[in-house]
């Protein structure tokens, strides 16, 4: 069973920031990565940004250099660092961790969301 918790969500006004934390936990042999992805009201969920084992970060455009990705020492913990928020930023976040097992598959494990909304 692996449990994965997302916190940090809530109202900011545009151009400010928010610090998002997701936290992994539970039966994990190996973190293979962790993400973040989005979803606004009507539209489809969307990937934000990730971090693969090896440190190396994926950033949606519409993000990049304006969002971070970073994890914790203990690497079942990762951040989301937003600055520069817009409304087109408003969107229920989600965390999604890839955990590898002892036998080399993936298993995907979503948290349950935390909401982010940006008012102009």
């Amino acid at each position: 069973q692996v449990q994965v918790v997302e916190s940090g969500g809530g109202l900011v006004q545009t151009g400010g920031s928010l610090r998002l934390s997701c936290a992994a936990s539970g039966s994990i042999f190996s973190i293979d990565a962790m993400g973040w992805y989005r979803q606004a009201p009507g539209k489809q969920r969307e990937l934000v940004a990730t971090l693969a084992s090896d440190g190396r970060a994926t950033y949606a455009g519409s993000v990049k250099g304006r969002f971070t990705i970073s994890r914790a020492n203990t690497k079942s913990t990762v951040y989301l660092q937003m600055d520069g928020l817009s409304p087109e930023d408003t969107a229920v976040y989600y965390c999604k961790t890839t955990i590898l097992d002892v036998l080399g598959y993936n298993h995907d494990y979503w948290g349950q969301g935390t909401q982010v909304t940006v008012s102009s």
